[in-house]
Parts: C-alpha cells; structure tokens; sequence
C-alpha cells in the first residue's frame, strides 16, 4: 500500500485530489471544495486516510468530511480468502465427497437405475456448473462472477454477478423435463407441493445486501434471480416483478444490461464479495 501518490488534475476542471497506486489505478479522490473523499477500493482504506492525511484538516474554514460510522474495515485478501477461485457447485461437491457414497455404491446405483438420497444433489451439482459455464462467459462483457459463497449458517449462494447491469444473487435449479411455475412467494414443479425459492432468493439478495452496504459504506441494491436447468416448460405469474426468472441460456441476457454501476463500483463492490471474512456474519 505504499506505493500510492496524490495527483492534484485530471484535465475535468474538478478541484480534486487523485489517490493512485504505481501503475496509475485510481483508488480514491478527495474533492476539494465540497471535501467528499470517496474510497473506490476499500482494501486501500487505511493507506488513502494515510497520504491524504496533509489534506484532510481543515482549510478555508470547511472542515474534512466526517468518516461513514457504519463502515468496517475488512482484511486484506489472502490466497486461502479468496472465493474467485471457488468452481461452480463447490459446496455440493465437497458434501458428496465427504458424506456422499464411494465409487462402488455410485456405480451399484447406476446399475440397478435406482435413485439414491444423494441423487438430488448430484443433479444440482450439474445445474450449478451448467449455469456458471454461462455466467463466466459475461467477463468478456465487464462482470465478475463468484460461485458458492459460504454463508454463515452452513448454506451457500449459488452464483453471484458484479458487472455493469448492477448486483444479481442467483439461485440455480436443475429440473429436467419438468414443467416449473414461479410464484410471488414459492415454486411449483410439475403441478407439484409449493417451495419456497422464491423467498429463500429474496433473503439471499438481502444478505448481500448487507454485506456489500457494510464495507463499502454505500447503499447497494442486489437483484435476485432464479435459473432454471433442463425444464421443459417454465411460467411466471405475471404479478412477480422483483425477482429474474430465466433458464440456463438466458442469463446471458445479463451482458447487455448497463447504467447500474461505474466501473469504479464494480472493482469495490467485487474486492469485498470476493473475500471470504466479508461473509462470515452474513
């Protein structure tokens, strides 16, 4: 972090101050006249406070802005913290190697074309790369994918996107040849007993919510979505509106969206998601 330097013009008329690192990335600015300092990358916190201390004080009778009480400052990013090196599915996969069945008993079951208590998570495991497969393809696009974030109650989010269209959590679901219906408040598949994914993804974007909101200092809307895997048909009510329905090939609807967040925002808002102490209260 010692490497940063203070740049004084960037040529807009702004009276602002630069905070950049060696390689000219802007991580911060402080304007001058209103004395709104804005941290871009929060893991740079301590170190802009640092070089811009000489500015901070009082001047002109206007005194330095007061720092956001409510945010907290999280740990620098470790190898071991670093969820972008999570696969699709991560958490499913580790489940069934640690309590699912051996080689044997899966092939035994293959044989037999008997359904096992752990088929339903293997089927999921499919539906979870099957749709991270398309989401990685958005980076060309300018979006940083994360998959199976742990959360702090042993569950996880199944995918989550930070690109130019703002915020999704998204809930993957693998139902092959089924017919899906999505309500305001559950799903039915196959005409079958509600679940309430609809809620559980709702939560889930609330959580993020707070996660993102409480280390970056800024109000961030996260938007749920559910992704459908292999169905043959697929209905939303029509009174649904706050949360994505699509299937698997859909969500590359996601590359074309844009205005919802600067590239600025994006960086900050993807260096807190991707750390894995950022989610251990969430």
């Amino acid at each position: 972090m010692s490497d940063l330097k203070v740049r004084e013009h960037d040529g807009s008329g702004r009276d602002r101050l630069y905070v950049e690192t060696s390689r000219g990335r802007v991580v911060a600015w402080l304007d001058r006249e209103t004395r709104e300092l804005k941290i871009l990358l929060q893991e740079y916190r301590s170190a802009v406070l640092e070089v811009l201390a000489p500015y901070l004080g009082p001047s002109d009778g206007k005194s330095a802005a007061p720092s956001r009480p409510n945010v907290r400052a999280l740990a620098l990013l470790t190898p071991a913290d670093d969820l972008a090196r999570n696969r699709p599915g991560k958490a499913l996969k580790d489940k069934l190697d640690a309590e699912g069945p051996g080689p044997v008993d899966r092939l035994i079951t293959w044989l037999m074309r008997r359904e096992s208590e752990w088929s339903p998570w293997r089927l999921g495991l499919v539906g979870e790369r099957r749709v991270g497969a398309e989401l990685d393809r958005l980076s060309r696009q300018g979006w940083h994918v994360l998959h199976s974030i742990p959360l702090s109650n042993s569950v996880d989010i199944d995918h989550l996107a930070i690109g130019p269209g703002g915020v999704f959590n998204i809930n993957t679901k693998h139902c092959p040849n089924k017919d899906v219906w999505v309500g305001n408040d559950s799903v039915r598949i196959n005409h079958g007993p509600p679940h309430p994914y609809t809620r559980k993804v709702r939560a889930e974007a609330r959580r993020v919510e707070r996660v993102l909101t409480r280390y970056s200092g800024t109000t961030v809307q996260v938007q749920p979505a559910l992704v459908f895997v292999g169905v043959s048909d697929l209905r939303t009510a029509p009174t649904l509106s706050d949360v994505r329905v699509w299937r698997q090939r859909e969500v590359a609807q996601l590359g074309a969206l844009a205005g919802g967040l600067t590239s600025a925002e994006i960086e900050t808002f993807y260096a807190i998601a991707r750390n894995r102490l950022a989610w251990r209260e969430a």
